[in-house]
């Protein structure tokens, strides 16, 4: 994005844009006041046409409030979790794999399950289906990234849709599926630039899918259902019932309200699996012996794509109250990094692969 900077984009000023408030999600507008009781009674029908007809995609999986066992990992032994972070983290996430491959340590192979959102979906994805040892080998192209990123998806001033779905979704106060719906509904409604095949070459490019099938049997990516605000999960065998390719399954967990997509996938149009209070979705890997689980940031501190509260360390305690062992890396940002500019990836590159080396040993141990 030209001047001002898609990072500023999203720190814009929210004056006059609609305001998320209350535990319940509730909107203030003038187009409150015209609400009354038969609305309530449309959308209480609108919602049982809606689940009855989506009962059978197998896609929604409700986020767990409490600890509870995930049916996706019993049984299983080492689980990853990769969070999200815009242009910024893939790159990070890039030189942080590249320096663990480099330590011996492959992560293609190791974990039975990958949980990704956003830039963990991309990453997953690269790493599961064999496209990243494909990459690494020409490392330098990162450094061209920037260059290539821009021309496969061109991104252009906001325009006045675009700004009323950042502005709600940066007006955000709580994770309820209300909130989620609004915020939903406003990225149904932006007309976005970076949208459709756009995103989707972005993502093919990363995951070398073939756009017919789902090749990476253990990986996982999320993302919110812009209608319903219910979390949509896919794996191998909800995409392949649902047609869903890799590339779209990632693209979807990308689709930041304002900057990209939705992406649809089956029957239903998706945000940015972040776009929620438990962003990195550490609840699908409850139940597994081992897992590792990366963020780029803490919950509390650190750059944001949504200001929806993220109680990261309080879903992870509640994933090590099934009896899962955790091992937590926060990435973390430097001091005014922005996101989605593309320019940062250089930079993030070299400081995910200086990370790698901190961390190699410690996760050799904690994979032992």
């Amino acid at each position: 994005m030209t001047q001002p900077s898609r990072r500023n984009f999203l720190k814009a000023s929210t004056a006059g844009a609609v305001a998320i408030a209350g535990a319940s999600g509730a909107i203030t507008t003038t187009a409150q006041a015209q609400v009354n009781a038969s609305d309530s009674k449309m959308a209480i029908k609108a919602n049982e046409i809606s689940q009855k007809l989506f009962a059978d995609d197998g896609l929604a999986i409700p986020i767990a409030t409490k600890p509870t066992v995930s049916p996706l990992a019993t049984g299983l032994d080492r689980t990853m979790v990769l969070g999200g972070g815009g242009e910024y983290y893939i790159a990070w996430y890039c030189g942080f794999f590249h320096g663990l491959l480099e330590a011996g340590l492959d992560m293609a192979k190791i974990p039975e399950m990958v949980v990704g959102t956003s830039a963990g979906s991309y990453m997953g994805s690269s790493l599961l289906s064999g496209e990243f040892s494909r990459l690494r080998t020409e490392f330098e192209f990162f450094g061209k990234f920037p260059e290539i990123f821009a021309k496969i998806a061109p991104v252009t001033k906001p325009n006045i849709s675009q700004q009323r779905a950042d502005q709600i979704n940066m007006s955000a106060t709580d994770g309820s599926i209300e909130t989620r719906k609004i915020i939903g509904h406003a990225a149904l409604a932006a007309n976005n630039k970076l949208n459709g095949d756009h995103i989707e070459k972005v993502a093919a490019f990363l995951t070398g899918d073939s756009k017919t099938d789902w090749p990476a049997s253990r990986m996982y990516t999320t993302g919110v259902d812009c209608y319903t605000g219910e979390r949509v999960v896919v794996g191998q065998k909800t995409a392949r019932k649902n047609n869903i390719p890799l590339a779209h399954g990632t693209a979807a967990s990308s689709s930041l309200p304002g900057v990209a997509g939705p992406t649809l996938l089956g029957q239903r149009y998706i945000m940015d699996g972040g776009i929620c209070s438990n962003p990195a979705h550490v609840d699908l890997v409850a139940g597994s012996k081992r897992a590792l689980v990366i963020t780029l940031t803490d919950g509390v501190t650190g750059a944001i794509l949504t200001t929806i509260p993220h109680p990261i360390a309080q879903n992870i305690k509640d994933v090590e109250a099934t009896g899962t062992k955790v091992k937590w890396i926060v990435a973390g940002t430097p001091q005014g990094v922005d996101l989605l500019d593309p320019k940062q990836i250089a930079a993030a590159l070299r400081t995910g692969y200086d990370r790698a080396k901190v961390e190699a040993a410690k996760i050799k141990e904690f994979w032992a």
